[in-house]
């Protein structure tokens, strides 16, 4: 299963070599900074990462790559890749590769349909991105798991079976969908060949619906983006959503093109949100988190009453 990330100021530096795709929303510094972080821990690993971003993200990994030099290049047993794409319109992505053996040069861009701001659509999940404005062009992204899966130890227990890194596999096949005549190797000390079919197997685990999980920072509180919001994040599980300013200064928010804390909690109570997570807080507000979060928790409460 591929791990996802959001590119984030509070992400940053928890990314390792086992992400497969990163969201950044845009590349202001304290947004797009971990990316140097990110390109330490990576190089000298076989490894091909996925970047999505707005409009414009593409020439700017490139002049991030290009600030370093890679002259040692042919010294290094390993290849990284980084396979950038940018949301240009809803209905249409731009990928480039860049390669660490070619001195991570730009390969040509190839252009490709998509439908209604989807980014990536795998097996296990789906990314969707709406383009709001932040004076630039800045991503929200919503994540949507296919299925949860979990074992029963009591049944695996009764029917003799081992607990095992075949377990993995089977939550894998029945994720994907797999049809109930697709074979799982079962691990077995004594049966180390074993194969058995995934319909024998269906009744050791419980399926519930994956969760929806959206991320919408630094935008403007304007119409087209709130309308853009709620669309994309509509009955998400859990929001992250910045509250940059508080509500008394919603004067300079519109100056600085940031939510307030009011506007947060009406987008997510608007959305049907079943959990809000607000975050970054603008410096100003130091040691006021608390005003601030009971500030977006009674304009997503206001309506439920």
């Amino acid at each position: 299963m591929k791990r996802v990330s959001w590119l984030s100021p509070e992400a940053a530096g928890n990314i390792g070599s086992g992400f497969d795709q990163i969201f950044v929303s845009h590349a202001h510094i304290d947004h797009f900074v971990g990316f140097d972080h990110l390109l330490r821990l990576l190089v000298g690993h076989e490894k091909s990462v996925q970047l999505f971003g707005p409009s414009g993200f593409a020439e700017r990994v490139f002049h991030k790559l290009q600030a370093y030099r890679w002259n040692l290049v042919e010294s290094y047993p390993c290849d990284l890749v980084f396979v950038v794409s940018e949301l240009g319109t809803t209905d249409s992505i731009s990928t480039t590769r860049f390669r660490l053996r070619k001195a991570f040069a730009a390969e040509p861009s190839v252009s490709h349909k998509t439908f209604a701001g989807v980014l990536c659509d795998e097996p296990t999940h789906r990314v969707s991105a709406a383009i709001l404005e932040h004076g630039t062009p800045c991503l929200a992204f919503a994540l949507q798991e296919a299925a949860h899966v979990n074992v029963w130890k009591n049944r695996l227990l009764q029917r003799g079976l081992p607990v095992g890194p075949w377990l993995h596999s089977l939550k894998k096949a029945v994720v994907e969908r797999r049809g109930d005549d697709h074979l799982i190797h079962v691990d077995e000390a004594e049966n180390p060949d074993r194969l058995v079919p995934l319909a024998s197997l269906r009744d050791l685990l419980t399926v519930t619906a994956g969760q929806k999980i959206a991320y919408v920072t630094d935008v403007a509180d304007t119409p087209a983006n709130r309308a853009a919001i709620v669309a994309l994040i509509q009955n998400a599980d859990v929001l992250f959503i910045e509250a940059a300013f508080a509500g008394a200064d919603a004067a300079l928010a519109r100056e600085r093109a940031h939510l307030t804390t009011t506007a947060a909690g009406e987008i997510a109570r608007e959305a049907n949100v079943r959990c809000v997570e607000p975050f970054h807080f603008s410096p100003r507000y130091t040691g006021g988190q608390e005003r601030m979060l009971a500030e977006v928790m009674a304009a997503f409460r206001a309506s439920h009453a």
